[in-house]
Formats: structure tokens, C-alpha cells, sequence
């Protein structure tokens, strides 16, 4: 008689160096994960706070959506006003919209590696904000001097993010809930000394890229190699596409576009659904396009785990963030590439060169630096294209009917606002969160979210210390 292997239960919540409220469930059977479930612990209701509200105060009330990206938030929401309001930024208008979400980006990738994920690879030492940590002799290989190289990177990435914030709040009026985003444009008239304040950190921020951050990245993933093939996940990639290089927004530096099933297709945003099935909401409110959707919870549903929905493309899970923007825009990389690669120092490497590497944890960290090396250099040419004395906003008044949408792209992923308006208000607001593409749970096929696919055959040597669990779901910012 053969006996069914063990299966070990563990439960981590809640997850923590994350940025919200995650449970997650996995099933270990002979050193693997074998099952997983992720939940969101927390009602948040902002569709239901939003209705019935002036518009304009959407852009304002979302940003409290994210603790981390408020200004992706805001700026969907703005863009989400301007199509409802039929206007159109001014070139000034796009411009610093464009320097005022880049700054939120590039201190969001510091923050990601160096106080979110960093510790999962570098060991600090025995006090806090070092531990608590999972421990073992197998969980750090990183040698002395490169291990200390990370420590201080860690703490140097706190000033490194102070400077963010700076530049945020230089052409957004304060930061993190930035006041400057508007209908129609922006509100900040930028000045001689605010672009050389903003150009002087942006220069800072650049190298500590350059020789900070980028460097770790590749000295962790030289050490770590295994974990090239840890988190695969669906291999189906979504973009909103983010930052605009013309007034036509037909042209950005990270173009929208899917990636399913093995081929680049276009993005067509109608073929965008939310299932419930597995969330604490009315199941008379799955499976619509949130254009149309709805927010009705159902606390005491028995099929249900999780208050995140589950956004779909097309019917398929697709993984949204820095690695789906870079494997479906596929730009040059920095030269660190080259070097890790083994390819010559003169030859032009693009993201998809890293091949199947790319599909893991680690293809996700290189993924977010070389995306942050790539904004830095856009935002330099981008400061300088601002003209002092062109207007910045086009001024707008309030539909008394309207239909509006916008998507732009957080740090960890797209994001997407829907509106309806009526006799002025907000009659029905929608809101795709990053993390609901990735974090979802199963749909109502049964098919499990990004995350939770990612974590199937995760290696788990020591299930009291199941670090590679929390790397993988790391790897994707939730």
C-alpha cells in the first residue's frame, strides 16, 4: 500500500514588509509548495465613499487608496477626470505630470529593494529594523564584504528616498498626497530654481543607481541563481503603458500592450473583467467590465477568501508591474546587464535577452532597477523640455453627464480609475488597484491569480523558516 506524502499547512499572516493587509496560505508536500491562497484581510469601500461626491475630488480622495503610490492613484484619477471633462493637458500640463509620477517611481523601486525585499538576502545585523527575520545557514550566501555593501546601501536608500519625495513635492506641491494634480493639467508653475532643485536630486538619485543599486541587483542575483527559476507565474503580462511622449498620448516610454499565451497583442481595455466568486462581494456583480462594475460585500459568503476581485484579460490571470512593462515594451538596459549576461561591453542588450530568466523572483528585481535606470535618464531630457512660460492647465468645468476612464502604471503595476457622472456628481467609481491583477484570488473558473501561481513548486527546505515563500510574493510588491 503506498501512503499519500504528508502535506505541511502554513499560514503567514500577517505578511509582512509589504505594503497592506495579506494573508497567505500554502500546502507543502516533499519540500515544495503544492497549493496556495492569498487574501486580502481588508475591506477598503473608496468605490462607495467616491459616489456622490464632486468629481474633482477623485483625484484628492484616491491617493489615500495606497500608502506607497499615491501618485500613480492620483494620476489616474486626473486622467480619468480629463477624459469624463473632454480636455486635454497642455504640453507643460503632460510634461510635469510625467516628472511628478517619475519621482514617485524611481524612490519606490529604492524602497522595494532596498526595505522591502533587501533583507530577504542581506543580513543585517542582530537589532531592528534587521529582525525579526527568518534565519538558517542556507537562507544568506551573500560574502562579508558584499553582504556589508547592502547594509549600507539599506540605509543609504533612506535619504536616497527623503530626496523622492522632495522632487515630488517640488513640482507637486507637497508630497506624499501630491495637491498639484489636476483636471486639466497641474497646478505647480515650475520656476527656474524648482527645475534646478528637481535636477540636482534627480542627479543624486541617478548615482546611487549607478552605483548602488544597480551593482546589489546583480551581486544578489550572481549569489542566488537558483532563484532564476523560482516564481514563474502565469507568463501573461499586462501594461497600461505610463508616461506620454507626445500631446497625442499615442507615443510613451513604456508603450501599453498584453502578452498572452507566448504572443505581444494589443491592449483593449474591453476585454477587461472582474470575477468574485472567491471575494466577499455579491456574486450578481461578477464577471463585468469596470466600466460597469459594482461594489456590493458580502461578508458571510462561504465560497469567498479574499476582498481583493479578480481582474482577468480576455478570461486568463495576467501579472502586472515592472516585469510586464519591460518584457512588453523590451527597451535597452543599462551596460550592468552586459557584464552579468557575459555580453560585450559595447553591444546594446534589451530586457528580453535575459530569456526565461526573466519568468522568477529575480527576473522581477532586475526588472524594477534596470525599469528605474531607464526613468531617471527619460526624466533628465523631460525637465528640460518644460517651457517657464507656457500654461500648465486648461481650465475645466463639470460635465453634468459624463463617462470617463483612465490608466496609468503604479511602480508595482496598472492602475485604472472608471467614473460615471450625474447632475454633476459621482454617480459609480471603479477602481482596478495594482495589486488586485496580481494578489487575486481564483476566478470563477477556478483559475488562480499570479501570486498564487507563482508560489506552486516554490522550494521549502525548512518549513519554520519558508523564506523563498515570502520571496516570491515579495518579488511582486504587493
Amino acid at each position: 500500500m503506498t501512503r499519500k506524502p504528508k502535506v505541511k499547512k502554513i499560514v503567514i499572516d500577517p505578511v509582512t514588509r509589504i505594503e497592506g493587509h495579506l494573508k497567505v496560505e500554502v500546502e507543502v508536500s516533499k519540500g515544495k509548495v503544492i497549493n496556495a491562497h492569498c487574501s486580502d484581510m481588508l475591506f477598503r469601500g473608496f468605490e462607495l465613499i467616491l459616489e456622490g461626491r464632486d468629481p474633482r475630488d477623485a483625484s484628492q480622495i484616491t491617493q489615500r487608496i495606497c500608502g506607497v503610490c499615491p501618485t500613480s492613484h492620483g494620476t489616474a484619477s486626473v486622467l480619468c477626470l480629463d477624459n469624463a471633462f473632454s480636455v486635454k493637458p497642455t504640453s507643460n500640463g503632460r510634461i510635469l505630470r510625467n516628472l511628478i509620477l517619475g519621482a514617485d517611481h524611481v524612490w519606490d523601486h529604492i524602497l522595494h529593494f532596498y526595505h522591502l525585499v533587501a533583507l530577504d538576502y542581506v543580513k543585517g545585523p542582530d537589532a531592528p529594523p534587521f529582525t525579526p527575520r527568518y534565519d538558517g545557514p542556507k537562507i544568506y550566501k551573500l560574502p562579508p564584504e558584499i553582504n556589508e555593501f547592502g547594509v549600507k546601501g539599506y540605509l543609504e536608500a533612506l535619504n536616497i528616498r527623503r530626496i523622492g519625495h522632495e522632487m515630488t513635492a517640488i513640482l507637486g506641491g507637497r508630497a506624499p498626497h501630491v495637491h498639484g494634480l489636476v483636471v486639466g493639467g497641474v497646478t505647480e508653475a515650475p520656476t527656474v530654481d524648482g527645475i534646478a532643485g528637481y535636477l540636482w536630486r534627480l542627479n543624486k538619485v541617478e548615482e546611487f543607481y549607478n552605483k548602488t543599486y544597480l551593482p546589489t541587483i546583480y551581486a544578489v542575483a550572481k549569489y542566488y541563481p537558483e532563484l532564476f527559476k523560482v516564481g514563474v507565474g502565469c507568463k501573461n503580462f499586462l501594461s497600461y503603458g505610463v508616461y506620454p511622449l507626445n500631446d497625442q498620448y499615442n507615443k510613451f516610454l513604456f508603450k501599453p500592450g498584453v502578452y498572452t499565451n507566448g504572443k505581444d497583442r494589443p491592449l483593449d481595455l474591453n476585454k477587461i473583467t472582474e470575477s468574485v466568486k472567491y471575494s466577499w462581494y455579491d456574486d450578481k456583480t461578477t464577471g463585468l467590465n469596470p466600466k460597469e462594475g459594482k461594489t456590493v460585500p458580502k461578508i458571510d459568503k462561504k465560497t469567498a477568501y479574499s476582498f481583493a476581485k479578480a481582474p482577468r484579460y480576455d478570461g486568463l490571470p495576467h501579472e502586472v508591474g515592472p516585469l510586464a512593462r519591460m518584457w512588453i515594451e523590451n527597451p535597452v538596459i543599462s551596460k550592468h546587464a552586459n557584464k552579468f549576461l557575459g555580453m560585450p561591453e559595447d553591444k546594446d542588450v534589451h530586457f528580453r535577452d535575459l530569456g526565461e530568466k526573466a519568468f522568477s523572483v529575480l527576473g522581477r528585481i532586475v526588472a524594477r532597477a534596470e525599469e528605474g535606470w531607464i526613468e531617471v535618464q527619460a526624466m533628465k531630457n523631460w525637465i528640460m523640455e518644460i517651457k517657464l512660460d507656457q500654461p500648465v492647465y486648461v481650465k475645466a468645468e463639470v460635465p453634468n453627464e459624463a463617462i470617463g476612464y483612465g490608466v496609468t502604471e503604479a511602480p508595482r503595476g496598472s492602475v485604472g480609475h472608471w467614473m460615471k457622472i450625474k447632475g454633476k456628481r459621482i454617480a459609480q467609481y471603479q477602481v482596478i488597484a495594482p495589486t488586485s491583477w496580481n494578489v487575486s484570488p481564483r476566478d470563477d473558473a477556478g483559475a488562480p491569480g499570479p501570486i498564487e501561481q507563482a508560489l506552486i513548486g516554490t522550494p521549502v527546505e525548512d518549513v519554520k523558516n519558508p523564506v523563498n515563500v515570502l520571496r516570491v510574493i515579495r518579488s511582486f510588491d504587493p
